[in-house]
């Protein structure tokens, strides 16, 4: 039988708060969704930072968040679409860009990939 958790949601980007109920067994975003709840989302599958959130306080269970580096993950850091509660949770949502930045930032953050010539033309 699933436990319920109660998870305070802070929309950044529109500036509104959400209180919902999000039993143990299923995603904090379809959740969301369940129950009326508009959220920034893209892949569903854990792969990009549309759905980043920040969490400020609670225990949350992200197995499959492959979007997101172990030092982010530790930092905080989360995603809605593959996150499950484990307690009473307060997050909010971040700039998709920022954590981008975040994430993979040091690896093009070093100017454009320099094309190779064919072999033949070198």
């Amino acid at each position: 039988m699933a436990r319920f958790y109660t998870v305070h949601i802070h929309n950044c980007q529109k500036n509104t708060d959400h209180t919902i109920r999000v039993p143990d067994d299923r995603y904090i975003l379809m959740a969301a969704e369940d129950q009326g709840i508009d959220l920034p989302f893209a892949c569903r599958n854990g792969a990009c930072t549309t759905c980043a959130v920040r969490v400020r306080s609670g225990e949350i269970h992200q197995p499959e968040a492959m979007g997101l580096s172990p030092k982010l993950r530790a930092s905080g850091y989360a995603l809605l679409c593959v996150s499950y509660a484990r307690s009473d949770l307060q997050v909010e949502t971040q700039d998709e860009d920022e954590v981008y930045e975040l994430q993979f930032g040091q690896h093009f953050g070093k100017g454009r990939v320099k094309q190779r010539l064919p072999l033949d033309e070198e």
